[in-house]
């Protein structure tokens, strides 16, 4: 296989991980023989506590009777170096003999985090990193890849695609994605509180994927009143659930709520006062519902950067945002939204409700700035994805 159509490869792998490896990356892994065409075999990371993605190839070519010694492999993610749930996998990529590893992308889990390819040429194996790829090798995939010499691309599309991961490990806190749908001048619901249906099926159906990927989907208590949302993956197949959340600070919700039923696990994160006053009545009968009592921040409300550290220690990697704009607001004024992810229907609603309460702004210099990741129609609709600038720099 040419070199590029290998870096596509390995990522479409690590793709098939997305609602599976929580709270580990997604990794994607091929073994090639040493005339650098012939695949020998090929896997993807499985569920925590399950092979990676360097096992399951190296399982699969061993079924299919090939030898690996002096192979390449691909890999999306550095091999890991430790004993986790698993046992170290650039051990067994020594002991089964291959010759080269290239990686897109150097895992900065701190146990990790260069021990892997430390461990791999300590054993005598050449290891290559996207962007620092150098001599016979390096020259190589420059000539067969000419429009990416340092396979910059590929380390780009590993890091996308483990943004969550990358954040709770760098910065202690998940990937914060705020979906909002929402007609052509900005309304996300009519005066009287009625949105559904802004956007058409296609979306909906999209959105639920973008859900699916998500390692948790939040939501506050008056998203909870208005609209009972259930919040969990319906429109597109899914090996589990993601994590539910709830943000509400005097613990109000009822526990008959929609979201706070199975399938799938529910955090409620309400203000200490409230927590300890009530959470035994809201549980009773709710074995999968954990009430999380949180500090209050200056207004009284629940702290949403405590919330997002607590998210992180129970493996949030990926966290998807579905409230109101008075959620969506306090989010964006504390700084704590990554990407924005609009539906934009072609309507027009005139008075509504926004996307966000925040503000007023004096001077449009005090605008919040964006920058497009990504515009796709999705059916009738226009799906939009923003981030503000620099905002992967943390992922370097």
């Amino acid at each position: 296989m040419h070199p590029a159509e290998l870096c596509a490869r390995t990522l479409d792998l690590a793709r098939l991980g997305v609602a599976l490896t929580e709270p580990n990356p997604r990794v994607g892994c091929v073994l090639v023989a040493p005339d650098g065409h012939t695949v020998l075999g090929e896997g993807h990371t499985q569920q925590a506590g399950g092979p990676h993605a360097e096992i399951m190839a190296l399982r699969a070519a061993e079924s299919a009777g090939r030898d690996v010694r002096g192979a390449t492999a691909w890999v999306t993610l550095e091999p890991c170096a430790h004993h986790g749930r698993t046992p170290p996998c650039c051990d067994a990529l020594v002991r089964a003999g291959v010759g080269r590893v290239v990686i897109a992308l150097r895992d900065p889990f701190k146990q990790v985090d260069g021990r892997g390819i430390q461990r791999l040429r300590e054993a005598g194996i050449e290891v290559q990193v996207a962007g620092a790829l150098d001599g016979a090798f390096g020259e190589a995939f420059a000539r067969a890849h000419p429009q990416d010499p340092q396979g910059l691309a590929w380390a780009e599309g590993a890091r996308e695609l483990n943004i969550g991961f990358l954040s709770r490990v760098l910065r202690h806190r998940p990937w914060v994605r705020m979906k909002i749908a929402a007609s052509l001048d900005g309304q996300t619901a009519l005066v009287n509180g009625q949105s559904q249906w802004i956007t058409g099926e296609s979306a909906r159906t999209d959105g639920h994927a973008w859900r699916r990927r998500a390692s948790a989907v939040l939501t506050g208590i008056g998203t909870v009143r208005d609209d009972d949302p259930r919040l969990d993956v319906r429109l597109v197949p899914t090996p589990r659930q993601p994590l539910r959340v709830v943000i509400d600070s005097r613990l109000e919700i009822s526990p008959h709520a929609r979201i706070l039923q199975p399938p799938g696990e529910v955090v409620v994160y309400a203000n200490a006062s409230a927590a300890d006053a009530r959470t035994q009545a809201l549980t009773a009968g709710l074995p999968h519902v954990t009430v999380v009592p949180t500090p209050a921040d200056e207004r009284g409300k629940t702290d949403l950067a405590a919330v997002l550290t607590d998210l992180a220690q129970r493996g949030v990697n990926e966290l998807h945002v579905e409230a109101g704009h008075q959620l969506n607001g306090s989010l964006l004024r504390a700084g704590l939204v990554d990407e924005v992810l609009v539906y934009l229907a072609p309507k027009l609603l005139g008075a509504g409700r926004g996307m966000a309460a925040f503000g007023p702004l004096d001077r449009l210099a005090d605008a919040l700035e964006l920058e497009f990741v990504d515009i796709t129609p999705v059916g009738a609709d226009l799906r939009l994805r923003a981030r503000p600038p620099g905002q992967t720099a943390f992922a370097a």
